[in-house]
């Protein structure tokens, strides 16, 4: 399998859907100037809104989005594989899906992802999340098939279930998705161990591109989108502001991590007391 280039989008996404477009739109451009042929953006890559409900209240249904046609026209322009980490998509009148698209290089939708596990937390810090009051979890895995292997999808908080990467490690997949847009809180404690141990104990890599700084609405995210090899190396991070960071993905790496440690063969059956 030939390698390629990956880029990780970091964003600072406002509730100005239109001006959040234009942003991302112009980072994937740098993206692909710097020769990346896989590109993905963060969770929540067009609307940051103050909370679920102004949330609820700016989104569309998927053939009204207006973001779709724009990064469908630049995936084909750009000829690259476009992973658009994630999309409220209205899908009734209570609730959005936090939806991952996946254009190939002609423009077409290859896969779509609704984040399966919602954010609702009480943090130390006093920060409140009820993701599930206005976002329809979804209830399936979703891997899709590039050019150079499989891909698995995830967006954020499903980070800390490894069973479903887990699961799609064993299914084949090569390469993992985590567009997210962490708080800070969190991020500074969990961000790097986390995505570097999905990396590992599936010898797999993973891009995340990450939401960063303090945004308009005074929600601080903590940035640092990452790339992550097989065997742990950070190959590309990110700091807090909005930029494109590259690395170069060899798919034979994950292979060869998983033939020096066969963990993925290795699952046995057992009981709990």
């Amino acid at each position: 399998m030939s390698s390629f280039r990956a880029a990780c989008v970091q964003l600072r996404s406002s509730d100005d859907v239109a001006e959040n477009i234009s942003v991302t739109s112009a980072l994937i451009r740098e993206a692909k100037a710097k020769g990346a042929e896989f590109i993905a953006t963060p969770e929540n890559t067009t609307l940051m809104a103050p909370d679920g409900g102004a949330k609820l209240e700016r989104s569309f249904d998927e053939k009204s989005d207006p973001a779709l046609p724009m990064f469908s026209a630049l995936a084909a322009e750009l000829g690259v594989w476009l992973l658009i980490g994630s999309l409220a998509i209205k899908v009734s009148d209570s609730k959005t899906a936090n939806r991952s698209f996946l254009f190939n290089p002609q423009g077409g939708v290859a896969a779509r992802y609704d984040k399966i596990h919602m954010f609702d937390v009480d943090l130390p810090s006093g920060e409140k999340y009820r993701e599930s009051n206005t976002v329809a979890g979804g209830g399936r895995a979703v891997i899709a098939d590039l050019p150079w292997g499989k891909v698995g999808l995830t967006i954020c908080y499903d980070m800390r279930f490894p069973h479903l990467y887990r699961t799609m490690a064993q299914s084949g997949a090569f390469l993992l998705t985590v567009p997210s847009a962490f708080t800070e809180t969190t991020g500074k404690a969990h961000w790097h161990v986390l995505l570097r141990a999905r990396a590992i104990e599936n010898g797999a890599f993973v891009i995340a591109p990450a939401q960063g700084g303090t945004h308009a609405n005074g929600r601080k995210t903590y940035g640092h989108s990452l790339i992550v090899a097989p065997w742990g190396e950070v190959l590309a991070e990110a700091g807090a502001d909005p930029c494109v960071v590259v690395a170069d993905i060899d798919p034979g790496l994950a292979a060869d991590a998983r033939g020096r440690v066969p963990n993925l063969k290795h699952d046995r059956a057992f009981e709990v007391p």
